[in-house]
């Protein structure tokens, strides 16, 4: 399997600060890869990168096989692309809105297109402006697949949207994803709704990468742990680095092994000897997000 984007040593500075620092991932071709991180993790950046919206102040990007500081029409023709600040024309309908856009992709397929049309319920002759916020998303979504693009790339699609348009959104790409094949970079910081997208996941804070994995790799590694500590054991000030976010109340103790299956039972026996065997607990994604977000928050304080 081939990378539909690939980043090495990635960045970008603002008066010498780094907004995306030294940024290295791989989207593997045909996943659905959800690239998660706090409002301000460097997310948009990264995509405006990725699409030569902006140039890197140091280190590459390549999309599709081309470095992204020399993606053209050629390239943007076989990429979908749907931005929260996204500008659309509000004075078309969709219609119109589809006649604009068809003679710019060769591949354009007006019966996939009507075949959208009808089934994100989208309105004929009711203009831009005076649609809801889903609707508009639906609209600039319909006109980035009706070309049948082999990349599709969402900046937080899902931001304004209500439960039913976030669900029939959600729906739509997993069934196209699904028939098409296409890849989908997706950046959100709603973990709830990505859970059910995606199949690779980046985590994003401050501009630096801490996590790049499949899901299901992911979930088998972390795993929280909670014990009952002996009267009067002290914990020790030295923790393994891969035990995670660990607090006490009372003789409770938790942390998250981050590492589970790689001596895990060692590195517990080391500082438990008295209490046996471990038992850990599998966590969701937004679990693992949160124990990501919070151990990263504490290292910099």
């Amino acid at each position: 399997m081939g990378n539909v984007i690939r980043t090495n040593e990635l960045t970008k500075t603002y008066k010498g600060k780094a907004a995306v620092n030294n940024l290295s991932l791989e989207v593997p071709d045909g996943s659905i890869y959800a690239f998660l991180g706090p409002n301000g993790a460097g997310k948009t950046t990264t995509i405006k990168l990725l699409m030569n919206i902006l140039f890197p102040t140091s280190g590459t990007a390549e999309v599709l096989g081309v470095p992204s500081s020399k993606i053209g029409p050629d390239q943007f023709q076989q990429i979908g692309y749907v931005s929260e600040n996204q500008k659309i024309p509000g004075w078309m309908t969709v219609p119109q809105l589809m006649a604009y856009c068809k003679p710019m992709y060769p591949t354009w397929d007006d019966a996939f297109c009507k075949k959208l049309l009808a089934q994100f319920g989208l309105p004929n002759d009711v203009k831009l402006k005076n649609m809801s916020r889903g609707m508009k998303v639906k609209a600039m979504l319909l006109s980035s697949l009706a070309y049948r693009p082999k990349l599709l790339v969402l900046d937080e699609p899902f931001s304004g949207l209500d439960p039913l348009v976030r669900d029939e959104f959600i729906r739509g790409i997993l069934e196209l994803t699904e028939t098409e094949g296409w890849s989908v970079f997706i950046s959100s910081h709603d973990i709830d709704e990505v859970e059910r997208l995606a199949d690779w996941v980046g985590f994003i804070d401050k501009g630096t990468l801490h996590v790049s994995e499949s899901i299901e790799s992911l979930q088998a590694r972390f795993r929280q742990i909670e014990v009952a500590l002996p009267d009067g054991f002290k914990i020790p000030k030295e923790l393994p680095k891969e035990w995670l976010v660990p607090e006490q109340s009372g003789h409770a103790y938790r942390f998250v092994d981050s590492q589970v299956g790689n001596g895990s039972a060692e590195r517990f026996r080391s500082i438990f000897p008295a209490i046996g065997n471990m038992d850990p607990q599998p966590l969701s994604l937004r679990e693992i997000y949160l124990t990501l977000a919070r151990h990263v928050k504490g290292a910099a304080q």
